[in-house]
Formats: structure tokens, sequence, C-alpha cells
């Protein structure tokens, strides 16, 4: 029985080797993730007489070359949660990094959960991609936060509220929001105040028909009146037109890029196993669904259901006193955020809709008529969540 304990780093890992009753085989030695470390390090290990197993902590993706590595030479290779790990021998959270110490901790880990550990699966090139969009999407959405409270603020000082014109939906197709198109045609206020009413609807029609809008000439004249109450701040000069026409190019360039990746998302993640799974359960959407599934990857390499709430840091943290309000739940945080946030905004979803018949609603609605604050039956609805999703994933892929 041969533990080997890899403490992954960037480019580098600290190696150890080890067996029952404190024996070293090998103290710890250093590999960096190239070919030739990789495969004097595979030589090493099927060297070894009696089974080997290898563990390592999932830590991004600064594993996987020597992960697979080590898979693909028919080594036995666990990846583990790194909350497990750090939760193992102490209820303490390391506070300083030892290489050394953590590769031993990690190869004693693997000897007293030796019947426990689940085999390593390589995540294939679909699943690698579908993460990294969804990683993509994330930062773009950051990017159109900014640039559509920029925007707002322009048309502030020229044309006030012009973002509440319309209630429409961005478009499928590609992203665009109405009222973005709306104010690169129409910069100004006084670029409608000015026309008499049919004149700008013949105007406004027009541009309907270009943007493939659908035309109501009582929208028309209801824009068209609305022109004619608030004052703008800035005078009607090609400069300022300039400054808001390119801060709309900017802001449709970033929702056609959004809508670029959702549609890749969701063709990517619907050619998984689990896909219809995940759409199948209620609150969950073709967004939720990619972003759900990117975040979390194959549930097969999860030995349990707390370790997928583990991963979305919904779990306790390490430590807590027995001694705590019963009113308030404090929750790790230390797994995937953007999992964690799309989670949440499923519950909302839940909440809002509030399907009676469906049971993780229930399990809410319960909690709550408990006298649960709403932190406490949100974070309780995500669990509940998380357990029926590896349940019935687990069953739809095994």
């Amino acid at each position: 029985m041969n533990a080997v304990g890899i403490d992954v780093s960037k480019g580098k890992s600290m190696v150890v080797i080890t067996q029952p009753f404190g024996v070293v085989i090998a103290e710890p030695f250093e590999v960096s993730h190239n070919g030739q470390e990789l495969s004097e390090l595979v030589e090493r290990v099927k060297l070894l007489p009696g089974e080997t197993k290898v563990v390592m902590e999932y830590t991004g993706t600064y594993y996987e070359p020597i992960a697979n590595a080590l898979h693909n030479a028919g080594i036995f290779v666990s990846v583990v949660n790194p909350l497990l790990i750090d939760s193992y021998g102490t209820n303490r959270v390391r506070k300083v990094k030892t290489d050394k110490k953590d590769a031993f901790k990690i190869a004693n880990y693997a000897l007293d959960k030796w019947y426990e550990l689940r085999e390593y699966i390589p995540a294939e090139d679909t699943r690698k991609t579908l993460k990294v969009l969804n990683r993509q999407y994330t930062q773009y959405n950051k990017i159109l936060i900014m640039q559509k409270n920029n925007l707002i603020a322009l048309l502030d000082s020229c044309f006030p509220n012009a973002n509440t014109l319309f209630s429409s939906p961005h478009r499928e197709s590609d992203g665009h929001e109405k009222w973005v198109d709306f104010v690169l045609k129409f910069p100004h206020i006084n670029s409608v105040s000015k026309l008499c009413l049919s004149v700008f609807k013949t105007k406004y029609q027009s541009w309907c028909k270009a943007n493939r809008y659908n035309y109501s000439e009582a929208k028309a004249t209801q824009i068209h009146t609305y022109s004619r109450t608030p004052v703008s701040s800035l005078p009607m000069t090609d400069a300022v037109i300039k400054i808001v026409e390119e801060s709309a190019k900017l802001l449709n360039s970033t929702l056609e890029t959004l809508a670029a990746i959702r549609n890749e998302m969701d063709k990517l993640s619907s050619t998984l196993p689990e896909y219809e799974t995940v759409m199948s359960l209620y609150g969950v959407g073709r967004v939720f669904c990619s972003q759900l599934i990117a975040e979390i990857g194959d549930v097969r390499r999860l030995d349990h259901s707390k370790s997928l709430v583990a991963m979305a840091g919904i779990d306790p943290p390490p430590n807590q006193s027995g001694q705590h309000d019963p009113n308030s739940r404090s929750i790790s945080k230390r797994g995937s955020p953007l999992l964690r946030k799309t989670l949440f905004q499923i519950m909302a979803v839940i909440l809002q809709k509030q399907p009676v018949n469906e049971p993780v609603y229930q399990f809410l609605d319960r909690k709550r008529s408990e006298g649960k604050p709403y932190k406490v039956y949100m974070i309780a609805a995500a669990h509940k969540f998380l357990r029926i999703y590896y349940a019935r994933v687990m069953e739809a892929i095994t």
C-alpha cells in the first residue's frame, strides 16, 4: 500500500511517497510539469511494489498536467477537493503554505481514506472549454455593467431616462437591447423633441424596420410626448452626439460578445450527458444550465453530495462553534464564487415563482414558515438543490 501525496502549484509539484505506520518510501522531492520530469515520475511510481494510489488537490487547472500524465499511464489518481484536505487532521485552515508538509498531509489523507478515494476522470475538452467560456462570460458581464452605467450617466445629461423607454428584453440573436440601439439613432432628446410628431413617427418606423424591432404607433407617440418634458443639461453638439454614439457602440459590442458566448456555451453543454437532466430542474434555464455544468464539471469525480456543497462554498466554515445563533447561518465561501452566485440566482427564481409542488421550494417555504431569516432559508434551499442535482445527475450518467 503506497500513498503518493502531491502538493500542486503552478508549473511544479512537491511529491512524497509513504506507507502505513509512518513509513516514508521517498522524502519530498520536486517535479516540474515538463515532459521529461513527468515521465520520470511516472516510471518511479510504476516501479513501486504493491498497490499504489496517487492523491492531489483540485487546484484550478494546475493539477491537470501531472494528473493526466499519471492517469494515462494506468496509475490510480484521485483529485480531492482542497477543503477536505484542509479539514483533515486539524480543523484549521492552513495559514502558511509549506509544500513538504502539505505533501505529507495529502499522503496521510490517502492512507486514511484509501477505500473511499474516487478515481480521477480527466475533463474532456468540452468541459474545459465550457468552464473557460463561463469565466469569460463573467468577465464580460462586469465590463457590460460598467459600460451600461457609463452610457446611462451620459444620457442623464442629454436624454434623461432614455434607458427606461423600452421594457423588452435583450434580443437572443445578437444580445442587443432596444434602448441602446435607439440612442444610436436618437442620441439627444432634441433629436426627438425638435421633430414634429408625424416626422418622428416616420423616422421611428424606419428605424424599427432597419433594426428588426416591432413598430408601435402608440409607442412612437409616447416617446415623442415624453421628449417634450425633461430638459437636457448638455447641448446637442457634434461632440456630445459622438461620445454617446461611441459609448452605445461599445456597449453593443459587449452585448454581442455575451450573446455569442451564451450560444456557444449552450451548444457545448447540450452535448454533455447531464444536459437534459439539469435543464429539467426547476428554475434552471439555458444560461443557468450551462453555468452549473461549467462550474460543477463531471459529478462522477465527487464521492458525495457534501463534496458538491463544499465546492459551492455553502458548507459551514471550519471551527464553527457549537454556540451560535440558530437564526443565522454562516458559510465557508471557500468554493467557487461563480457557482455560488448561480445557485442563489436560481433560488431567487424559485422564491419568485413559488412552485408549490417542487421539493426545493417546499423545503425553502418550510424553513421560512419556521421563522428563519432570508439568508438561512436561501442557503438551506441551495443545499437541497445541490443534493437533488447530485442524485439526479449521478443517476442519469452512471
